[in-house]
């Protein structure tokens, strides 16, 4: 059976910031971390090794594979930051267009620094994506 790599833990936040090498992403990481814990109003958690997430939801797709993911989250990777989002909101490209620099994937959106896009647009962007998926993923029974 397929196991989830990717699971909340009780790894420290703080410590996994810290532990980022470049200077400059460690800093965009803290202000991401106050940006997404304040529009969401959850706590960060670590989940897998390398993503910061906030608030979860249990998915269960047609094929009866289920799990566990944040609702949105971020990680400083080496080469980008990933910004994780819902996938399947229409609302996000009309979203994404007025987001400034950055590159996107089904899942992820990626930028370079956080001073190559706009904040009030991030904003909207976590709080549609919550929305979204709370919508979308409703408690069921």
């Amino acid at each position: 059976m397929y196991e989830l790599k990717t699971k909340e833990n009780d790894s420290n936040v703080i410590e996994f910031i810290e532990a980022v090498e470049n200077p400059r992403k460690r800093e965009d990481a803290y202000i991401l971390l106050d940006i997404f814990t304040e529009t969401t109003g959850f706590e960060a958690k670590m989940w897998g090794p390398s993503i910061i997430g906030f608030g979860s939801y249990h998915y269960k797709y047609k094929t009866g594979h289920e799990g566990d993911a944040p609702l949105v989250g971020f990680s400083p990777r080496k080469a980008k930051i990933s910004l994780y989002f819902a996938t399947g909101d229409p609302d996000r490209e009309r979203l994404l267009e007025r987001f400034g620099k950055h590159t996107s994937g089904k899942a992820c959106v990626y930028i370079n620094k956080v001073a190559d896009i706009d904040v009030e647009v991030l904003k909207e962007l976590i709080r549609q994506s919550v929305d979204f998926l709370k919508e979308t993923y409703q408690e069921q029974g």
